[in-house]
């Protein structure tokens, strides 16, 4: 039986299927550029913008929450009008945004144009995996999915280490540095990208108004949490409130998809595949795994072991380039072998990474057994990111695909929301504990008389000023005689750093266990031998076919 998929689905006027990754993987770069490139600029954009911590905090949080919302509609939209002019649009709109950020005079001119833009990412992402689950024949997907996956990789690299080389010749660079990508992804896109069969049906309007509110209000609950410390927002409205009121109306969309069945913007019957059900938890667990590594890591290198933000940034960038190399051999693995095991050996080697870290992390903690851990830690997402999406998107037809890209890719992105929101409450907890209690240890080198003020200096801890490591977080105590003031000055930052060690120990425990459930997912998969699988994606898309000619 033939295995290439059917011209009537898709027509490349004879061009290989591999001529449309340039564009893809180009939009999907920067995409993940921009997720992590802002991080190194954030005390440059507070001095430069007049801004304070929250509101540049906005300029991250304005993305990724347009970004997560949206994620749905635009899949859908795909399926709607066709993946390449979704993907075109998403991308002028992308590139004409990050100029407007460039060229931002405020901050709150920067938060709306990070906004626009992630609507962009939003448009683009879900048309990637849709592009490639339809062009590419099944024996050969693993393989394209694969160097889509390395993206992800190249990405992580480049963001930080980029951030780093360019916030020093203006910040606005890390925004301008999109405009040409963009225009030769653009090029590409226009010249490669194929009009492929759309799903004639209409569009879900009440779906999509009650998964962009409810999505709207779980995300923004859960990112902005901390920032209002998990309580009152403004009168009777409370961080809670928003988060139970978006989870009201999720369920609400999730009943009125049930409703209209297979003219749903997110048909349910995706989730009658295990395979698919099971990508989306692993999906889930990876993105939250990311950031809670990251968060207290990053913190952890910079305050901890006075790493600069460029060197910090370095300590990983092995890792992402054993990420950006595995990931395409993974990819093409995942078409000789069932795809399963390729994903569980991922989150058994990040399981294992992330554990070795919690051991690993103390106050004098070696630079390069920390490097070497990360390389490590490459390889376990280069086996993850491709056969994942692979797993996730290659039962569809074409007349779903774009629907299951984004389900897919809202479910990794609300990974990375939720992850942000727990760690970073479990962090702050922790360091509330731990540094009074590494106080208490640390008095005990001072003279008796400097041991009870220097105890209660730590009674509360600032944390902006730590995370920022700011020695104003811990002022010396009245009372204290000057020719002590260095010995106390000493006593306190090996607190400072016993306690932020062990914060951070301690918070790496939960991504340890959030790695386990997605271990156990992956083990939960349907192991379908290849070539059965390739059988069945051909019969699959012939059956397609002829729909689309029907229509």
């Amino acid at each position: 039986m033939s295995t290439e998929q059917p011209r009537a689905l898709v027509d490349l006027h004879g061009r290989s299927p591999w001529s449309v990754l340039p564009p893809l993987c180009l939009g999907f770069f920067m995409i993940m550029l921009d997720t992590t490139i802002v991080n190194v600029a954030v005390p440059t954009l507070m001095k430069e913008l007049h801004a304070d911590v929250t509101s540049v905090g906005w300029v991250n949080s304005a993305y990724l929450l347009t970004f997560a919302v949206l994620l749905l509609v635009t899949g859908r939209l795909g399926d709607k009008f066709g993946p390449r002019p979704v993907f075109i649009i998403g991308l002028v709109i992308f590139t004409l945004a990050s100029l407007a950020c460039g060229l931002s005079p405020t901050v709150g001119w920067l938060i709306a144009a990070r906004a626009v833009q992630g609507v962009g990412g939003a448009l683009m992402t879900p048309q990637t995996m849709s592009m490639i689950t339809r062009v590419f024949p099944a024996q050969k997907r693993g393989a394209a999915m694969g160097i889509w996956g390395a993206v992800a990789g190249v990405a992580t690299i480049t963001g930080p280490v980029l951030g780093g080389l360019l916030v020093p010749i203006g910040w606005e660079w890390i925004f301008f540095v999109n405009i040409p990508v963009g225009i030769v992804a653009l090029v590409f896109a226009v010249i490669s990208l194929p009009k492929l069969p759309t799903a004639n049906r209409r569009l879900d309007g009440i779906g999509v108004l009650l998964s962009v509110v409810g999505m709207f209000l779980l995300v923004f609950g859960l990112q902005e949490g901390s920032t209002y410390d998990w309580s009152t927002i403004a009168g009777p409205i409370t961080v809670w409130g928003v988060v139970a009121a978006g989870v009201v109306v999720l369920v609400a969309f999730v009943l009125w998809q049930r409703h209209l069945g297979a003219d749903a913007l997110m048909p349910l019957t995706l989730f009658h595949s295990r395979n698919f059900s099971m990508a989306n938890v692993a999906g889930f667990a990876v993105t939250f795994a990311m950031t809670g590594i990251f968060f207290p890591f990053t913190i952890f290198l910079q305050v901890g072991l006075g790493l600069s933000p460029l060197r910090s940034a370095l300590v990983g960038v092995g890792g992402s380039l054993l990420s950006g190399i595995v990931a395409p051999f993974a990819g093409r693995m995942s078409d000789k072998i069932p795809g399963k095991w390729i994903v569980a050996a991922g989150f058994a080697i990040l399981t294992g990474v992330v554990f070795a870290l919690h051991e690993l992390i103390e106050p004098d903690a070696a630079v390069w057994k920390l490097v070497v851990v990360m390389c490590f830690f490459g390889i376990g997402t280069g086996c993850l990111f491709s056969p994942l999406a692979n797993l996730a998107t290659s039962g569809l037809d074409h007349r779903n695909a774009g629907a299951g890209a984004g389900a897919f890719n809202t479910n990794r992105q609300i990974g990375g929301v939720v992850g942000s929101a727990a760690i970073i409450a479990l962090f702050t907890s922790r360091l509330g504990i731990e540094i009074p209690k590494a106080a208490q240890s640390a008095a005990q080198s001072l003279p008796e008389a400097m041991r009870e003020p220097f105890v209660q200096a730590f009674a509360h801890v600032d944390q902006d000023a730590l995370a920022g490591g700011s020695s104003s977080a811990f002022p010396i105590p009245d009372g204290v005689p000057a020719d002590a003031a260095k010995q106390f000055t000493s006593a306190a930052m090996d607190a400072v750093h016993a306690g932020l060690a062990n914060a951070v120990s301690q918070t790496m425990l939960l991504t340890v266990l959030v790695l386990a459930i997605g271990l156990v997912s992956a083990l939960a998969m349907k192991g379908v031998r290849p070539h059965h699988h390739v059988e069945g994606q051909a019969q699959q898309d012939a059956a397609a076919a002829a729909a689309a000619q029907a229509h």
